[in-house]
């Protein structure tokens, strides 16, 4: 009969409840750890860029707390066309934003990070996921935000909650990057890294 593995110290570097939400999916003990790093794109960067640069800094500023660790950090810029749509963190900012997404179609890039701090191996992708949003009135964007509040969140709609009612289509091969944690990929790295989760 085959044991079951120990599991390293996973932990997940990040304050979004979402984050850990997701991640309580795949049922092994984590840590949470919240990384402080300047969030801010650099000129001309490409949104997924921007995305995977942070989740690896993020990584790494985690990783000086945690010498030996698997430690699990994310990020996620939205798009549309070549203009980044980041946390909107004001009421006046998600109502330009949403006005500006209605009727569009965005690109979120959700970057993944595995990092073992132990032997320093890093695992890092990038997984686009396209969200094309309803025509929405002045009114709906109005009601939407006073009901959600959306303020912390990438192109200032959860599409974990109520948010997914201004959504028409999403295309991904990961629904969950949406959200901001690509479960299927981050399998994937725990499965190179040795962890067996059943």
């Amino acid at each position: 009969m085959k044991s079951h593995a120990i599991y390293p110290q996973l932990v997940l570097g990040s304050s979004s409840v979402y984050r850990r939400e997701l991640l309580q999916h795949l049922q092994i003990p984590f840590e949470i750890a919240s990384p402080d790093i300047d969030e801010s794109a650099f000129p001309g960067e490409a949104p997924g860029t921007t995305a995977l640069r942070l989740a690896k800094e993020k990584a790494h500023a985690v990783a000086k707390l945690f010498p030996d660790a698997l430690i699990i950090t994310a990020d996620q810029v939205a798009a549309l066309g070549e203009i980044q749509l980041g946390k909107p963190l004001s009421h006046e900012n998600a109502v330009q934003q949403l006005r500006l997404m209605r009727g569009r179609e965005v690109t979120f890039h959700s970057a993944l990070c595995l990092f073992n701090s132990r032997t320093a191996r890093l695992q890092a992708r990038v997984i686009p996921c396209s969200v094309k949003y309803r025509e929405l009135s002045d009114s709906q964007i109005e009601h939407y935000l006073v009901k959600e509040q959306p303020y912390h969140c990438a192109g200032s709609a959860k599409a974990e909650g109520l948010g997914i009612a201004l959504i028409e289509r999403i295309t991904g091969e990961d629904p969950n990057a949406l959200i901001g944690l690509p479960l299927i990929a981050l399998v994937e790295m725990l499965m190179e890294e040795g962890v067996e989760l059943f």
